[in-house]
């Protein structure tokens, strides 16, 4: 970020006045991420926080046995890493890319210093916080209460507004790990949407094809989710 006047790809930071990205500016480091790489381990402690660009990052809680479950997703609407704002060093949930793609990374220091301030990326980083916990309350409501075909529609759609094409670059595997459910299910799940449509698996990415079709069969999580953001978005 040389140039601050220049939009970074990250909403946060671009909602940012021009005084604070220039102080900003010389700490933030353009990294590229790769899919399946782990930013940081449940415990671990944060050195850094993550302004994704084009990068999808899935924030998973690991069980005892290994079996993971994405709470939330953080794409270009957001940061990895608000533990450290919020109070803590080290956060339960794990941090893993599952869409590569660029990044914008922060030391910790200078994260703290700038939201010390009390000023505009304070209240930023806190109303995402709200966008955050909102997703993450509306995820464990959609894993209860819905079916993987609606779960599935879902994780499509929040991946889809991360990403500026229709194709998501993921495998049945690792859906159904992000969904924290049996491959076969989402297999099954995958080949019903395909039948009527509305997606078009290859291996290793779903392309959306009938992105209205895939809208109407999801469950009511994903526009509790989209409200909630523009509301947040507003507030920017």
């Amino acid at each position: 970020m040389t140039d601050v006047t220049s939009p970074s790809g990250n909403l946060l930071l671009d909602a940012l006045p021009e005084p604070v990205r220039a102080r900003l500016a010389p700490q933030l480091e353009a990294v590229s991420l790769a899919a399946g790489q782990i930013l940081y381990e449940s415990g671990d402690r944060l050195p850094h926080v993550y302004f994704p660009l084009t990068a999808i990052v899935s924030l998973q809680y690991v069980m005892r046995d290994g079996a993971p479950t994405e709470i939330a997703v953080v794409g270009n609407d957001g940061v990895i890493g608000v533990a450290l704002f919020m109070g803590g060093e080290s956060t339960p949930s794990r941090a893993l890319v599952r869409g590569a793609g660029e990044a914008l990374r922060l030391p910790a220091p200078q994260l703290k210093e700038e939201f010390s301030r009390q000023g505009e990326l304070q209240i930023l980083l806190l109303r995402y916080t709200q966008l955050l916990l909102t997703q993450m309350a509306q995820t464990a409501v959609c894993n209860r209460h819905h079916s993987i075909e609606q779960q599935l529609c879902r994780c499509l759609l929040l991946s889809l507004d991360r990403l500026r094409g229709n194709t998501v670059a993921m495998t049945q595997e690792m859906i159904a790990n992000v969904l924290g459910v049996r491959r076969e299910g989402v297999s099954e799940a995958a080949g019903r949407l395909q039948q009527q449509g509305v997606i078009r698996y290859n291996r290793g990415s779903i392309e959306v094809l009938k992105r209205a079709r895939l809208e109407a069969l999801c469950c009511e999580c994903y526009e509790v989710l989209k409200s909630e953001a523009r509301r947040v978005a507003a507030l920017l």
